[in-house]
């Protein structure tokens, strides 16, 4: 499976990077765009989507996965987002870091089977693109190095992590952090023919009330040239974003590289360039995520705004936050999509729109306004399998009655 001129290839390139109103649904049978993104995320981290505990033996492990990858060419997409990197962990044999305890329950831990790999080809034969998902910089949900894999690269290095808020982060400011991420992140796609990496939302972690993310060293060692500690944190992601982009290209050429971020960069109260919404966490200035930036520079090939919030919603209108992205997108080479909350359809304790079953659909009618937006993602593949409430056999009967390629 390894290949050596391959890893050696990687090594080598990882070298140069350490220097309002709304139409009702469309009805059933619609024609869209013979090219569209039709995605669905499949997270793993504390088994939210797939294993479903961890443990299971290595048959019903991928007789899951396999189901979950049937399901999304019954349903007519066409893209599965896999997290195989959740934990600063691996869902393939790295060299770099273990085997996710998400698997077997014990972190470094061989499952017996390759997971990643499985996922690549069992996509492919389906006619799905497989992306690859992974986290830069969260290590564990919890505290404690001790409970680490013993060879645990964040063992070997504990000026490398940062505890906040009860759990373990790598460290963005320090460069030999970025160079380690990007190593271990690149192996996979070395290893396997990915279609695209994707990065989530999770940068500098969300904020906690109270807590202050302890980067004092790093910060005197490196943020002199910087007007604010806030300058040198988005600078440092955005040395992120752009160092990978180059490395995935000298890796696989042709991969691309998508980012799906908090759907608020800021809001216009606090930049007027920013849209009408009055979120309380704002990606620029809290995750010191520049998210804008990235797509009018084009440094990414895709962004996946989350948009989490039903049409109407006071403090974050789906329809002024699709507007929005829209208009950032439009003239630059970044393709858009946009990021849909299945997993609140029908949920208890949700807005009143999302026990309608038709809420979804009309986002999809929605953006359709928009020819910036060219497919969404639904988050998550349990709530595709679930369908709770019929939500997404409504997105479907209305939107996906034909079969449709992802956007190239």
């Amino acid at each position: 499976m390894r290949r050596p001129a391959r890893r050696a290839f990687l090594l080598a390139a990882l070298s140069s990077l350490v220097t309002a109103p709304f139409a009702v649904a469309a009805p059933a049978g619609r024609q869209r765009s013979a090219a569209e993104m039709r995605g669905v995320w499949i997270a793993t981290v504390s088994n939210r989507d797939w294993p479903s505990r961890p443990g299971l033996p290595a048959a019903a492990q991928r007789a899951e996965l396999i189901a979950h990858l049937d399901r999304a060419a019954r349903d007519r997409l066409n893209t599965v987002i896999l997290q195989v990197r959740p934990t600063a962990d691996a869902l393939w044999p790295s060299p770099y870091e273990p085997w996710s305890g998400y698997l077997t329950g014990t972190q470094g831990r061989d499952p017996g089977w390759d997971p990643l790999g499985t996922a690549v080809r069992e996509a492919h034969d389906r006619g799905l693109e497989l992306h690859a998902w992974f986290n830069p910089y969260r290590i564990a949900n919890h505290a404690d190095p001790g409970r680490l894999a013993a060879s645990h690269p964040a063992r070997e290095h504990p000026d490398w992590v940062v505890r906040y808020g009860g759990k373990l982060y790598y460290n963005p400011g320090l460069p030999e952090v970025r160079a380690f991420v990007q190593q271990a992140m690149l192996d996979a796609v070395a290893a396997y023919p990915v279609d695209a990496v994707h990065f989530d939302d999770y940068f500098y972690p969300y904020p906690v009330a109270g807590q202050t993310f302890d980067d004092d060293d790093a910060y005197d060692r490196y943020g002199d040239d910087f007007s604010s500690r806030a300058a040198w944190r988005r600078d440092n992601v955005d040395t992120l974003v752009r160092e990978m982009a180059v490395g995935i290209q000298r890796v696989r050429p042709g991969t691309r590289f998508g980012i799906s971020p908090f759907g608020v960069w800021r809001n216009a109260s606090t930049d007027p360039r920013g849209s009408d919404t009055r979120a309380g966490v704002q990606t620029y200035d809290d995750l010191y995520a520049d998210t804008r930036t990235w797509v009018r520079e084009h440094w990414i090939d895709y962004i996946v705004p989350q948009l989490y919030w039903n049409i109407g919603f006071a403090d974050a209108d789906y329809a002024k936050l699709a507007d929005w992205w829209a208009s950032v997108a439009q003239g630059t080479g970044t393709r858009l999509y946009l990021g849909e909350a299945l997993y609140k359809a029908g949920a208890a304790g949700q807005p009143s729109a999302w026990q309608d079953p038709v809420e979804l659909s009309r986002h999809l009618t929605l953006a359709a306004r928009h020819p910036q937006v060219r497919g969404h993602v639904f988050f998550a593949a349990t709530e595709v399998a679930a369908d709770p409430i019929g939500a997404m056999s409504r997105v479907i009967a209305d939107h996906y009655g034909r079969s449709a390629k992802p956007p190239r």
